[in-house]
């Protein structure tokens, strides 16, 4: 890598960005340090803070699909199924708005600085959500919440990869983005032993369970204060000597400093030049990142469609058309989301040993297949309570690793200066297709009764899937074991 000065062929031009370097470029091998990194007890720590994030996301999901039933009685909030759909609609819109403005905010001030301003904002809303009075509350304190975890995402995928060796980063983020269905089935759980009206009064219970995602946050900012900022942007911002220091820390207290000390490490050449804005990082993406950009706002779509799809109503298509006790729900969501968990934990190394396109294609592939057969036999009326929820524990299985491959894909495959704000850039336009408006479409169309309306939605939902299978056969990247530097490099570099 080392005085790295053109794009690789498949990008076209170089990046003319228009400014001044005052400064001799910087040399360093810090991203080779961090790739060569065994193992150790400082990757489980930043998997375990960070990675946190996933979990509270799937709790708050899930938690919404559970109550939903329970948030429509007279006796609770009185909700209608569209004001379930969209007070789902105002968490998503809410993620989207954090996503953007806290992924700005970590590429100007650091990974680590935005840690705890959007836990603490996520603790904030779903605390007040467990006080809401009516669906303008409700809806108010899920968009609060949202903002909280959208503003996570960015900063922790963007720390998580430029902290993860090369040769795992694809396995880490398939398990760490899977952890969402550890938060889901803790969600799931919580709703059935709640819900029963054995413990507390259903009146109750469900305020009591939008306090577990707050309890959780408040246990995890103590733990996040061990996590460094992270090197690679460090380096960007001519801190390198910060940076370094990080990094023999992390090499002396985790074993790195053993590790083939006498090798010639690849280096990269930057010109630190401060913070690049929306307006540089849209040039980027529509110049010669365009292929890179269409074929991930393409996956980030598709798999948000097809989640928020099912997850935010399946609570109301159990409880109307299956005819499934309230307090039940969370028992047909629980083996969902273990099989959502299941499926990143048991298929992430392939995408690091066959490869990112092969398993991106596989995954998303099999998952459209069969959500396309689930809306035949949904509009033949051939599915009862049981056997919908296998199946969707089936799908769900590839769909959930090829979900976790999109965030994979749009957070290593950009310049690191730009890295945050372009995966913001992506949840948002996928999110705000496929996580705004299905949850709002779905209830409606549950809300109109009709079988064969339903399944349509299904059916559409598979749709996207497949395309985004034919998209990623021919404009994938195999970015399997290559630092991210040599998958994009910096912009820096460029000067």
């Amino acid at each position: 890598m080392a005085g790295t000065q053109s794009r690789p062929a498949a990008f076209g031009r170089p990046v003319a960005l228009n400014r001044a370097a005052p400064h001799a470029p910087i040399i360093t091998d810090i991203p080779a340090r961090l790739d060569r990194l065994p193992w150790s007890r400082f990757h489980v720590l930043v998997v375990i803070a960070l990675g946190i994030t996933w979990i509270l996301d799937g709790l708050e999901v899930t938690i919404v699909g559970s109550v939903a039933p329970v948030l429509q009685r007279s006796d609770t909030l009185g909700l209608s199924a569209e004001g379930v759909g969209a007070a789902a609609s105002s968490y998503v819109a809410g993620a989207v708005i954090g996503a953007l403005l806290f992924g700005w905010m970590s590429d100007r001030l650091g990974r680590r600085q935005i840690f705890t301003v959007t836990l603490g904002l996520y603790i904030l809303g779903v605390g007040l959500t467990a006080l809401s009075w009516n669906l303008a509350s409700f809806a108010l304190f899920r968009l609060i919440t949202g903002l909280g975890i959208g503003g996570e995402y960015s900063a922790i995928n963007s720390a998580i990869d430029e902290l993860m060796p090369a040769r795992l980063r694809g396995r880490v983020d398939l398990i760490v983005n899977g952890t969402f269905w550890a938060g889901a089935a803790l969600g799931a759980a919580g709703s059935m032993l709640l819900l029963q009206g054995t413990v507390l009064p259903v009146t109750l219970a469900w305020r009591l369970i939008f306090g577990i995602g707050a309890l959780m946050g408040l246990g995890v900012i103590a733990l996040r204060r061990w996590v460094p900022e992270s090197p690679r942007w460090l380096m960007t911002h001519r801190r390198v000597e910060e940076a370094t220091r990080i990094v023999v820390q992390i090499e002396a207290r985790h074993g790195g400093s053993t590790v083939r000390l006498t090798e010639t490490l690849d280096t990269v050449s930057i010109h630190p030049a401060g913070t690049f804005g929306l307006r540089e990082a849209l040039r980027v993406l529509s110049g010669p990142y365009r292929g890179r950009a269409g074929y991930v706002l393409v996956l980030m779509i598709a798999q948000a469609f097809l989640y928020n799809a099912v997850f935010f109503t399946y609570g109301l298509v159990l409880t109307r058309y299956d005819h499934v006790a309230d307090a039940s729900v969370g028992l047909y969501i629980l083996p969902l989301a273990v099989g959502n968990f299941l499926g990143p934990l048991a298929l992430g190394k392939w995408f690091d040993t066959l490869g990112r396109r092969r398993m991106i294609v596989l995954t998303y592939s099999l998952a459209g297949i069969l959500m396309f057969v689930v809306s035949v036999l949904f509009a033949a009326g051939m599915l009862d309570a049981r056997l919908q929820t296998t199946l969707w524990v089936v799908i769900f299985f590839f769909a959930s690793a090829a979900a976790s491959a999109a965030y994979l894909t749009a957070s290593e495959i950009f310049p690191l200066e730009i890295r945050a704000l372009t995966i913001a850039l992506f949840y948002a336009l996928g999110t705000l297709f496929g996580g705004v408006a299905a949850p709002f479409l779905f209830g409606w169309l549950i809300g109109r009764g009709s079988l064969l309306s339903l399944a349509t939605g299904y059916g559409a939902a598979a749709l996207l899937m497949l395309i985004a299978a034919a998209v990623t056969a021919r404009w994938g990247v195999d970015a399997e074991g290559q630092s991210l530097e040599r998958i994009a490099p910096p912009l820096s570099s460029m000067m």
